[in-house]
């Protein structure tokens, strides 16, 4: 009965496809590197015996980093372009508005001059404003440049998108420093003119999906997800090639559990994450939510040894957590607020059961995530092979007949944003779809 424990322990397959992915290198959504990561996902699920393993192409906007700088005084500082910034050069005076909050834009007049921003928010705020709601916020407010400042020692510039669904390039250039740059501007030229210059080649391209199945041949399934592109300056070992590499893993545990199965698990991998959950997107346009038990979504996992899940208010996934949690005796928190930035998203904000599973990090912010010190040197495998047990054990939980959860009504979730004081942010970010 647990020898597929002693077989996940000892497991290879999953972190090996782990080492594939980091090593493929650039796999932004779009280029064709992510396309490389997506096919060896589906040979790799197909490998451990799912059925069906298939790519679902969409097309996407496609957008390639040129050179961009910052220019101060006779200084010229260094920094990366965030995805989907448009090309363009501004010279305006400095306004360093710390952590970014929604009050400190209030507070502030922006109109006219070039804004920066921390990644991180003090511990003591009521949520995490993400860095596209501190991008509108600038962008309303008149500002003609962004800077994103790193809260992370070590001359990490960090990346991540801009841009919306309708838009999905954003109004005004955006760049990324380091701490250390962010500092040192913020001490020499705040109030003085400084030049952004961003140079990015914008044109069409395409992503895709991966899905493959396991267990017996029911409409409905329970869908384990994760995503597989990464920013391009990194080998995004933990956003999200650990998330792909456990979805593998946990087909190979499954496959040797099958009959244990009542409903059928589906896999299914997106592209296009990181550039504002384009492949969920899609798929949730294509897929019948009613025929979705319930989604177990990986994006953060084996950044720690705990592994922690947003439940987006359904009982009944925090009931199942805290079942495995005691069944063992090992440390899983279930948290019942709502997490809108990952691919369930698409799904739950419909009124589908999801979690959003991730790692304790003890962190604020991303930490290494998102900057090019993303690698696989920061993950450990016996993290991985600790939450691959745990995790399949809380698959076939959520496969079986006696797991039971009702799809919640879309103003339920509505509300529930509401009530934790998000729709606000999602509505000037353009993600409010009610």
């Amino acid at each position: 009965m647990t020898d597929w424990i002693g077989q996940t322990f000892t497991s290879t397959v999953g972190w090996e496809h782990l080492e594939t992915l980091v090593d493929i290198g650039d796999r932004q959504a779009g280029n064709a590197g992510e396309r490389d990561a997506a096919e060896a996902t589906r040979d790799a699920l197909e490998a451990v015996g799912a059925r069906n393993a298939h790519l679902d192409e969409f097309p996407i906007q496609g957008w390639t980093r040129g050179t961009s700088a910052i220019h101060a005084g006779d200084d010229e500082e260094r920094c990366i372009a965030l995805p989907r910034s448009p090309s363009g050069e501004e010279t305006a005076e400095l306004v360093d508005l710390g952590y970014g909050l929604p009050e400190d834009f209030e507070d502030a007049d922006v109109e006219g001059n070039v804004v920066m921003v921390s990644t991180n928010v003090p511990n003591w705020y009521e949520r995490f404003p993400h860095r596209r709601e501190k991008y509108y916020h600038a962008v309303e407010g008149g500002a003609v440049a962004f800077i994103f400042r790193n809260h992370v020692e070590g001359g990490l510039a960090p990346t991540g998108s801009v841009g919306m669904d309708d838009a999905p390039i954003g109004e005004i250039p955006a760049v990324g420093v380091s701490k250390e740059v962010g500092a040192r501007l913020s001490r020499r030229y705040e109030g003085d003119d400084v030049t952004v210059s961003v140079e990015a080649n914008i044109h069409d391209a395409t992503s895709q999906n991966i899905h493959a199945d396991l267990g017996p041949d029911t409409d409905e399934a329970v869908l384990i997800t994760s995503h597989v592109d990464a920013h391009d300056i990194c080998e995004g070992a933990m956003d999200n090639g650990a998330g792909t590499a456990m979805a593998v893993e946990l087909a190979r545990a499954l496959k040797t559990r099958e009959d244990e199965l009542d409903t059928r698990v589906h896999f299914l991998i997106f592209g296009a994450e990181e550039v504002g959950l384009v492949g969920a997107s899609h798929a949730a346009k294509t897929m019948d939510h009613d025929a979705i038990k319930a989604i177990l979504n990986n994006d953060g996992v084996v950044q720690g040894r705990d592994l922690k899940f947003y439940t987006h208010g359904f009982d009944e996934l925090k009931a199942a957590v805290n079942t495995i949690a005691k069944q063992f005796d090992h440390p899983m928190t279930a948290t019942p607020r709502l997490g809108p930035h990952s691919d369930h998203w698409e799904f739950v904000q419909w009124g589908v059961p999801g979690y959003h599973v991730t790692a304790e990090t003890g962190e604020s912010g991303r930490g290494w995530g998102h900057t090019r010190a993303d690698t696989l040197d920061k993950l450990e495998v016996r993290n991985f092979r600790e939450s691959a047990i745990l995790l399949t054990e809380l698959a076939v939980h959520l496969a079986s007949d006696e797991f039971e959860v009702a799809h919640k009504q879309p103003e339920e979730i509505a509300n529930a944003l509401e009530a934790e004081n998000l729709d606000t942010a999602l509505k000037l970010t353009g993600d409010w779809p009610y």
